[in-house]
């Protein structure tokens, strides 16, 4: 995916904050400037909410036109899923999951001589987790190799689709496209293989599970008056679960693996971690429990700043404007498509001092969280990983969770250092996440004892 960073900042430096740039036959205004970005996301929000027609019709919560389909779908998964009491009964998950993960560190490791390349095992990590909250505690291996094979496919096949936006017209597009939309369709069938037996199962199984999960939820949902108050079709139901299990995999796991390898290059950080752990848990504690991390300002601030300085996107999905308005000046004409330099927003020179590097105290205030810290941008926008306004992630609150909750167990169990000769390369490999053109390469060494056996 072309990086458009560098011309956008060109762009920025010649027009002003706020400009229009043509990509195909698409034109998109583009907003640099975080307090024309507050006054757009927060202050008309609603005005600015809408996406561009979906390719496929199929309702899924980030490409829904704004309206009763997309508010019905989000609030199912705000509130049935991603609440925090919901959250909070996810811990076993959470805690299997981690003994996983510190088991396949461990012996890729003592394979190579300490050394390990750990985003696979993010990645296997965090996904397993999320299919154990979508699907519960009865899935297998094989079901989970299944799953992750239709998604790794379909990762790679979604990037191709970007060419679909740059057309004026959909239906010339899928006739010019016509195979790249047939293997689009062909894998939508191959989720339905693998999701909607899962799905099914949860019948029998949910009535002896005192967990809920994200397949309950569909099961049970209906859809709007408009649309007849039917329950969900099965590709509706496959495609929200492949939703829920993408938007959370990648990001989290990218974000991690930044947080990671900037506490190789910080051993100075990664000492006051293990020192702030400590001090809570003690030195032979196992696992390092959600409770305990609320009393690990440090460690939140770790993931703050990891946040603020690599967010899994430098943009937003893009927005279109429902109405024509102006907004200091600036005409928004209906229909436009827009987005925002998120990433930008984090590094300003303005609101951050000395803001490309990595400095987790610049959060703290007196041994605290500073007081007041908004990362939603409600207030004010100083940095919005999750995005802003009606369109913020719903699962922001999740993210940050298990970030503090990985960072933790993974400082704990292990002393992370870098490899004799060579330096951590912070290169961007820009795409639907922004991860690191050359994967971390670590020596990864147990401090000893297990971690939540």
């Amino acid at each position: 995916m072309f990086d458009l960073v560098p011309t956008l900042r060109r762009l920025r430096s010649k027009y002003g904050p706020i400009f229009t740039i043509h990509i195909g036959f698409r034109p998109i205004i583009f907003i640099t400037d975080r307090k024309l970005a507050h006054r757009v996301l927060i202050r008309n929000g609603t005005t600015f909410a809408d996406r561009l027609t979906p390719l496929d019709p199929t309702p899924i919560i980030g490409f829904a036109s704004y309206g009763p389909r997309w508010r019905l779908l989000r609030r199912n998964l705000t509130s049935e899923v991603l609440h925090p009491l919901r959250v909070r009964s996810h811990v076993h998950s959470r805690k299997l999951v981690l003994r996983h993960l510190v088991e396949d560190l461990t012996n890729k490791a003592r394979a190579r001589g300490g050394l390990c390349v750990p985003i696979e095992s993010f990645q296997h990590a965090m996904f397993h987790l999320l299919v154990l909250m979508c699907f519960g505690g009865g899935i297998g291996e094989g079901d989970i190799k299944d799953i992750e094979e239709v998604e790794g496919e379909w990762l790679l096949h979604v990037g191709k689709l970007e060419v679909f936006d740059s057309m004026r017209t959909r239906r010339l597009m899928k006739l010019i496209f016509r195979k790249r939309w047939e293997k689009f369709m062909e894998i939508r069938q191959k989720q339905e293989e693998v999701y909607l037996p899962l799905i099914e199962a949860r019948k029998q199984s949910a009535k002896n599970d005192a967990v809920f999960t994200y397949a309950d939820s569909l099961l049970k949902l209906r859809l709007t008056p408009e649309e007849g108050e039917r329950g969900l079709n099965e590709r509706e139901k496959a495609s929200l679960c492949s939703e829920f299990l993408e938007t959370g995999t990648g990001t989290t796991s990218a974000v991690l693996e930044w947080i990671m390898a900037n506490l190789v290059r910080n051993q100075r950080v990664q000492e006051r971690i293990l020192e702030e752990v400590r001090s809570v848990v003690g030195k032979e504690a196992e696992e390092v429990t959600e409770e305990e991390i609320q009393r690990m300002p440090y460690v939140k601030a770790v993931v703050l700043e990891g946040l603020r300085r690599h967010p899994p996107s430098h943009f937003l999905l893009p927005h279109v404007v429902s109405e024509e308005v102006i907004v200091d000046g600036y005409v928004m004409p209906k229909n436009a498509t827009f987005n925002v330099t998120l990433a930008e927003m984090g590094w300003d020179e303005k609101v951050w001092v000395e803001p490309m590097e990595f400095k987790p105290e610049r959060f703290l205030n007196g041994g605290e969280v500073a007081e007041g810290l908004d990362i939603t941008g409600n207030r004010e926008i100083k940095m919005i990983p999750f995005g802003a306004g009606r369109r913020i992630c719903p699962g922001m609150g999740l993210a940050l969770l298990h970030l503090e909750y990985f960072v933790a167990n993974l400082v704990r169990g292990f002393e992370w250092k870098a490899v004799e000769g060579e330096e951590i390369d912070f290169a961007e490999k820009v795409g639907l996440v922004v991860v690191m053109k050359n994967p971390l390469r670590a020596i990864v060494v147990p401090r000893g004892g297990v971690v939540a056996r």
